[in-house]
């Protein structure tokens, strides 16, 4: 009876994870491939790819170290996407992918990733990714224009929080679906099963891609997602493999990057429910769990024509606010980690209104600029 409570524990630590990590951000990664001008078909392809590598990466890793590892596809750099690959091709946009892929490789092989961050101050870095989220997070309020109850209900996500917290996000893409569908605003005449199927977009590598994609997507991937996943394993005791794992994300994500593996990562919040003691009371059998969020992974990658289908049946403005709330807690604790030290707070608040600005020079985004001019305000500023 025992094992049988643990097996059933450590399954739905995974199933609550990958749960929570789909329903959060999947909204995020439709508009991106829209943005670049592609279609459902072509989301469903990236779901379908993306679940497929972090579901098999996760169980490799996991059951390799023996450490709960779960790797997510990069929200936060999902959301830079979304405004920082305006103007680019999809094959563009896979050249830069592939390129921001291979800075995580040379950062595992090489172990450059800690000597980087090093130099680069957190704080900048959590100000450009609150510059870059902030956007998202003012539309929702501007969204109730067009949809008052739908998004006004939506209030429902700090009840979450306060109440069930692990739960939170489920329940406001839950809450937002039903209401909008009982107020016909959801046409699912288009939703049905149906299989996803592969699609091939050829790279094409430009300068200007590099910079305004690659280079900021790499910086926000890296401070923002592996940094607080590698941390997240510190905290609960585990030797994390940085090294190892980089280099293994990396080159899986550079392989993959033309069937849509836009950026892989350790996951972080998601990957810390695998950690807990929910989801077993044995620290060096928790590794189970994320080998199951795997599973899980692969078995919703399988079901991403259908998942897509339903997201984009949704309306727009709904679609963009569930992007916005799952964001709140980012942009919080951003702006909060940027602004804890009165050493940093001139240079951080630059870059971050830098970032939140639409200034783009030379055909690079404001992203890359943010944290060149907080990094110019930083040594102005700073005392000897």
């Amino acid at each position: 009876m025992a094992g049988t409570d643990q097996l059933l524990s450590r399954t739905m630590a995974g199933l609550v994870a990958v749960i929570i990590g789909f329903s959060s951000s999947i909204a995020l990664i439709y508009q991106v491939v829209i943005t670049l001008g592609g279609t459902p078909e072509l989301v469903a392809s990236w779901i379908l790819m993306l679940g497929l590598v972090m579901g098999s990466t996760s169980i490799v890793l996991s059951f390799y170290y023996k450490v709960p590892i779960l790797i997510a596809w990069s929200t936060t750099g999902a959301a830079l996407l979304i405004s920082s690959a305006q103007g680019y091709s999809l094959h563009e946009a896979i050249g830069a992918f592939m390129l921001s892929a291979l800075l995580v490789l040379v950062s595992g092989i090489t172990g450059w990733f800690e000597k980087i961050m090093n130099r680069i101050p957190s704080e900048l870095a959590c100000a450009m990714l609150a510059g870059v989220l902030v956007t998202f997070g003012i539309d929702v309020f501007n969204f109730m224009n067009d949809m008052p109850l739908v998004i006004g209900l939506m209030v429902v996500y700090f009840i979450g929080k306060r109440f069930f917290a692990r739960f939170a996000m489920l329940s406001v893409f839950l809450a937002g679906i039903f209401l909008a569908w009982y107020m016909g605003n959801i046409d699912t005449s288009t939703v049905h099963w149906q299989a996803s199927s592969f699609t091939y977009i050829s790279p094409s590598f430009s300068l200007q891609a590099f910079v305004s994609i690659s280079i900021p997507l790499y910086i926000v991937t890296m401070t923002s997602q592996n940094l607080p996943g590698f941390a997240i394993l510190k905290a609960h005791n585990y030797k994390a493999p940085i090294s190892s794992s980089l280099t293994v994300t990396g080159l899986i994500n550079c392989v993959t990057a033309p069937f849509g593996t836009y950026s892989i990562n350790l996951a972080a919040i998601t990957a810390a429910i695998c950690m807990s003691e929910e989801a077993d009371k044995d620290p060096d059998k928790r590794y189970w769990a994320s080998i199951a969020g795997g599973v899980f992974y692969i078995i919703m990658a399988l079901c991403a024509a259908m998942l897509v289908a339903i997201v984009a049946s949704l309306p727009q403005a709904l679609v963009l606010a569930l992007a916005g709330i799952a964001l709140f807690g980012t942009i919080a604790n951003s702006l909060q980690q940027s602004l804890h030290s009165a050493e940093y707070t001139e240079a951080a608040i630059i870059t971050f209104l830098v970032t939140a600005s639409d200034l783009t020079l030379w055909s690079v985004g404001s992203a890359c600029w943010g944290i060149i001019a907080g990094a110019i305000t930083l040594i102005v500023t700073r005392k000897r």
